[in-house]
């Protein structure tokens, strides 16, 4: 068995065309353009690639992006003042602050105080406990975008056993949240988890989200199972620097009907699903219907 390849910038290219054409239909039909802030506190060179990915991707669909890049040494009370001002201002209607902050800045007390609404990652308590109740949110962006990808896979997925390996805040736990949303029957799994392999191997869905590179193989697959690989390691092989998810791609695409490549699979549907969320914001604090397929 040979898996079939999911595609994850080919998919989020589509949603990225979705997103754009709904933001000219509100422009056009309601004079509404989404507005999406990003808060960048010090000098981090990975963040730094982010948002100016997020600056160039928002841009690019039509979105206003409010860039505030802050000095590393920025004060709590400056960064709170900055946040609530975001929360008070009508065209910003998204807000993100890009993660980690400087050591010296509780990052908790930050997310907590964005307005829930405009809370585009879906990090904020109420979010999180909406989601966990089953009741309408701002979703994570990596786990939308998974669910997304699996919705299109499979349709429907009701009945399907899925097995999370990860238990996350950010990924791990609002997974499973959104696949029972779906139906499934769900396993929230881990590296201290007694044989592993043998509850993977019961998973008709496995999203391996655990951090260690490559640590999922062939073996912990059931034949023809969905594997979703949202692990981004980088390590050394062959004296080259090399990106690698958290399954063996080689071994578990022997196995597996389906698998998403590392890189070129989860993602870039992050982002994809952040302007989806900017845009879902935007609809709800207007009292528009949300965008078709682009929310869980």
């Amino acid at each position: 068995m040979t898996a079939t390849v999911i595609d994850g910038k080919v998919f989020a290219a589509k949603v990225r065309a979705q997103v754009q054409a709904h933001v000219a239909k509100l422009r056009e039909s309601h004079g509404i353009q989404p507005g999406l802030a990003v808060v960048l506190v010090g000098e981090d060179p990975a963040s730094q690639v982010y948002v100016r990915n997020k600056h160039a991707s928002t841009i690019e669909v039509g979105m206003a992006s409010f860039e505030h890049r802050l000095a590393a040494d920025t004060s709590e009370a400056d960064l709170l003042a900055l946040v609530n001002s975001l929360n008070a201002d009508p065209k910003v209607h998204a807000i993100l602050v890009q993660l980690p902050l400087p050591a010296h800045l509780n990052s908790e007390l930050i997310i907590n105080t964005i307005d829930p609404a405009k809370d585009v990652d879906g990090f904020h308590i109420s979010n999180v406990g909406l989601l966990g109740t089953g009741q309408k949110s701002m979703v994570p962006c990596t786990p939308l975008g998974c669910l997304m990808m699996l919705r299109d896979h499979h349709g429907s997925l009701a009945g399907l056993n899925a097995v999370v390996v990860g238990r996350s805040n950010i990924v791990g736990k609002p997974m499973a949240q959104l696949l029972l949303g779906d139906s499934c029957t769900v396993t929230i799994a881990h590296s201290r988890t007694k044989d592993l392999a043998a509850v993977c191997r019961g998973a008709d869905i496995l999203v391996a989200a655990v951090g260690r590179p490559e640590m999922i193989t062939g073996d912990y697959v059931k034949p023809g199972a969905t594997v979703i690989d949202v692990g981004i390691n980088r390590i050394e092989r062959d004296g080259k620097n090399k990106l690698v998810g958290d399954v063996h791609y080689e071994s578990a695409a022997k196995v597996a009907g389906a698998i998403t490549p590392v890189p070129g699979g989860v993602g870039p549907m992050t982002i994809a699903c952040l302007l989806a969320n900017a845009l879902t914001a935007c609809c709800r604090v207007n009292g528009l219907p949300e965008p078709d397929g682009l929310t869980a």
